[in-house]
């Protein structure tokens, strides 16, 4: 794969699609298999009958179409808008953060956001040369999910998606064939791990992708059937616990890469040995794409990308990386190791005091996590109440129990002053696409 990354490199940071014309782009069911040269005629086909606009929420949920249509809309000059979720409220608001902007579908909608337009269902071909892309090309805006508070807004330049995709195949190394590999993915191609998983490795590697986002068990395990070879799954720490606990049989893979909330060791090694591959975790987030990995179910400490380098700071960390023209702040602290890796110590945010004890909601939720029975859960600070007090609460998976018998097993893992004081079961946790839980959907369950 090393080749494959100085191409990268060394190429003219104008190419959208990366010359490897005999290496498929795509494939599906049935033996479908789509070439370069019919995907570069299918983006400048739909580019032809796009409307002239400075901006288009891509809303397919076909992956491939969302590929023609993210490069459809670069060649006609367009940013893609990704909203963090396809909720009408979401797209709403982005549209409404950019006004003139337009949506771009793959299906009929029950209903129709504004100004939406349905590609055809026989996508048009136009003979044209390979499309390129000045570098500083604003090519999409990516949106947070809105799990620590309010979604804000990250421009993406084409440069800089070219180098964060040097990175990510520098990650992934001998998980992927320089000679070409076969990629399947759970996460939307919306999201920032998987534009930069399923969307930008198809365009600038030798990766074919599945046309299809699977996400029940079975259908990733039909996904994972089309492939011609074993392949990489890009998927989520929910995803993965889904797989293992279906009982479905799996084809070979070529390995696992997992990302968008934190993946237990326990769960990780369960699924080595139940699928007999490497499941190597990245790290990142929309503001900064992928800077770090490890593997998880043998390394605590994460491994800086090349040339990522950290700096602690009070109120977070700041990540230096040669895909952002400046250095990014987040919120999750550190603690750096002689050799340059890093843990992770949770965010400032995360952080409980109360009476003068400390603790972290993410400690509590793997506690909350590791009682038997229970399936999925959370634990949460809520909103000031009116004497101004945060209330900690929590919400659980847990069929067969009641609330009294979750709070008893917590009891000898927390301290009194940070067992919920309200416990919610339900049937399912209001995880979006991704495997997060906006913030605000969990507080609505104590409203």
């Amino acid at each position: 794969m090393s080749a494959v990354v100085e191409s990268i490199a060394s190429q003219a940071a104008t190419e959208l699609v990366a010359p490897h014309p005999s290496w498929p782009f795509a494939f599906g069911p049935g033996g479908q298999v789509v070439s370069r040269g019919r995907f570069i005629r299918q983006v400048h086909g739909v580019a032809a009958t796009l409307p002239q606009a400075g901006y288009v929420v891509n809303l397919c949920e076909d992956r491939y179409r969302f590929l023609v249509a993210f490069c459809a809309a670069a060649l006609r000059g367009q940013t893609s808008l990704l909203p963090s979720s396809r909720a009408p409220s979401a797209v709403e608001a982005v549209q409404a953060r950019h006004p003139g902007s337009y949506c771009l579908g793959d299906h009929s909608l029950t209903s129709h956001p504004r100004d939406f337009l349905c590609l055809p269902e026989e996508l048009p071909e136009i003979e044209g040369d390979s499309p390129v892309l000045p570098a500083d090309a604003l090519v999409a805006i990516g949106f947070t999910s809105g799990s620590t508070g309010q979604p804000g807004a990250h421009p993406k330049h084409w440069s800089s998606f070219r180098t964060s995709t040097r990175q990510n195949l520098a990650a992934l190394g001998d998980m992927l064939d320089p000679a070409g590999s076969w990629l399947v993915a759970t996460v939307p191609p919306q999201h920032m791990y998987g534009m930069e998983f399923s969307v930008l490795l198809p365009l600038l590697a030798p990766v074919a992708v599945h046309v299809a986002r699977p996400f029940f068990p079975g259908d990733v395990a039909r996904a994972l059937a089309d492939s011609p070879a074993p392949a990489l799954l890009a998927t989520t720490p929910a995803h993965l616990r889904a797989l293992l606990g279906s009982g479905i049989a799996f084809p070979p893979l070529a390995g696992i890469v997992s990302a968008t909330a934190p993946l237990p060791r326990e769960l990780a090694a369960e699924a080595e040995l139940r699928f007999g591959c490497e499941v190597r975790e990245v790290f990142g987030s929309t503001e900064t794409c992928v800077f770090a990995r490890r593997r998880t179910a043998r390394e605590d400490a994460w491994t800086p990308l090349p040339g990522v380098r950290l700096a602690p700071r009070p109120d977070g960390t700041a990540v230096h990386a040669p895909h952002l023209d400046q250095p990014v702040v987040l919120a999750d602290l550190v603690q750096l190791h002689a050799d340059g890796r890093f843990e992770l110590c949770g965010r400032q945010a995360d952080l409980l005091e109360i009476a003068g004890k400390r603790a972290s909601l993410a400690d509590l939720t793997r506690a909350l996590l590791e009682v038997p029975g229970v399936r999925d859960g959370v634990v949460l600070q809520l909103e000031p109440d009116t004497a101004g007090v945060r209330r900690i609460a929590a919400v659980a998976v847990a069929p067969g129990l009641d609330p009294a018998a979750v709070l008893n097993a917590l009891k000898p893992q927390f301290d009194p002053v940070f067992l919920p004081r309200r416990l919610r079961l339900v049937d399912a946790l209001p995880r979006n696409a991704t495997g997060k839980l906006p913030r605000d959907r969990l507080l609505e369950m104590f409203d």
